[in-house]
């Protein structure tokens, strides 16, 4: 079924009882050319892109819960393409072009909203980085404008800018970046992915991976041994458990990243705001919800769940940066495991087994990835060679030591990003 405004016309006054589902739920068949492991955001667009692009050989992607219930459903949803480092910044403009055109391509309302993004920044050094950093977004094809104090206040005149410690210097606005609807976008790929001929398996939990003399023959489930000629695993924070059974040890840190959301109300705040002085990050959402976030909880954890201390450390940036929020109730807050890599960078490689590769260490910037992610690990399964995108994005720089890329210039340690 096509979706368009005559369709949504006629179920409307027809009860909604024409609607059918948006993918099928079939039983695994025996063997499969190729398995994707995970069923969130970057694997269904992996899948997406092989059927779509590279290939038409018979694909599954397996998920051990169900569609939308992973990180893909529990983000704060920004869309950007802001990254200063070469191989990081090429990649996430190539996610962003993806992006603008992703509704189209999918005839799915992912309520793409490019409502712009505004880095605030709070002393000279600061604004100094933020100059180099919007030099190097427009020297790769994409937008920045360098504001000053002024220029904020015209946008975001509710903010706390005399604040005695982390007074509001200007920022860096990124006009095309902006926010989506985290759960639409999953299933837009499902459905995508389903209309050319994926088989999206839920409730199907990889139990082992079968492999040969060097080389993947398939997997073991909860639903029975199936057969492929190459297995893709892109699991976001659990990368490290699925590759201990490839007999991997891969350099992945699995944390809890917290969000948050107020009651609605009315619309309040038109563009996504970062507080340059605590990683802080707020968005309205289309219900009237303020979504916020900011640091991860520092401890290893596979739990969805976070603790007060972080709740109360983003709490205090949002009162320093916008007082106001503290007259709104906070209705409720949520986990996501993030797959934290030593220098806060991704990766996308081929594994030393044949036929077995690895989408993983997406720190923050998983959400805005998506398209990006799924078409670089696409070609790479595919085609057995990078994308010329994410060529970068490889899992023996850790070993080496070459190529490693620091985006946040905080060394390359897994609890500083």
């Amino acid at each position: 079924m096509r979706f368009s405004a005559w369709q949504v016309l006629k179920e409307g006054l027809t009860g909604n009882k024409g609607w059918k589902p948006h993918w099928r739920s079939p039983e695994p068949q025996s063997e499969y050319d190729i398995i994707i492991i995970g069923g969130g955001g970057h694997g269904l667009s992996t899948a997406y892109h092989l059927a779509a692009k590279y290939t038409d050989k018979r694909i599954a992607v397996l998920e051990k819960g169900y569609i939308g219930g992973g990180n893909v459903g529990r983000n704060t949803t920004i869309v950007r393409a802001n990254y200063f480092l070469k191989g990081n910044s090429e990649f996430y403009s190539h996610s962003l072009k993806l992006w603008e055109r992703m509704e189209k391509d999918l005839n799915y309302n992912a309520m793409h909203s490019q409502r712009g993004i505004l880095n605030l920044f709070h002393s000279d050094g600061q604004r100094d980085a933020a100059a180099r950093r919007g030099n190097m977004m427009v020297n790769q094809g994409d937008d920045a404008i360098l504001l000053d104090r002024e220029g904020v206040r015209d946008i975001l005149p509710y903010l706390d800018y005399d604040n005695i410690r982390f007074p509001v210097y200007g920022a860096l606005y990124h006009k095309r970046g902006g926010t989506a609807r985290h759960d639409a976008v999953a299933w837009g790929y499902a459905r995508g992915a389903d209309q050319r001929g994926v088989d999206i398996i839920q409730n199907c939990e990889v139990t082992g991976i079968d492999i040969e003399n060097g080389v993947v023959k398939g997997v073991q489930t909860s639903k029975g041994p199936i057969k492929a000629q190459k297995v893709g695993m892109v699991v976001a924070g659990r990368s490290s458990q699925v590759a201990a059974m490839a007999g991997m040890q891969v350099p992945i840190e699995s944390t809890v990243l917290q969000a948050f959301v107020t009651e609605g109300l009315k619309p309040v705040l038109d563009n996504v705001v970062t507080f340059g002085m605590g990683h802080f990050y707020i968005s309205q959402s289309d219900k009237g919800g303020l979504v916020f976030g900011g640091d991860i909880d520092m401890y290893a954890s596979y739990a969805q769940r976070g603790n007060l201390p972080t709740t109360e450390h983003v709490v205090e940036a949002a009162m320093t940066l916008m007082p106001m929020i503290g007259k709104a109730k906070m209705l409720r807050s949520w986990g996501g495991i993030m797959d934290m890599s030593p220098d806060g960078s991704p990766i996308i490689d081929k594994t030393h087994v044949e036929g077995l590769y690895l989408n993983c260490g997406w720190n923050y910037g998983g959400f805005k990835a998506v398209p990006a992610s799924g078409d670089c690990f696409a070609h790479l399964i595919a085609k057995d060679e990078p994308h010329p995108v994410g060529k970068k994005f490889r899992l023996d720089r850790f070993r080496t030591g070459h190529g490693i890329m620091d985006e946040e210039g905080t060394g390359s340690q897994h609890n500083t990003h």
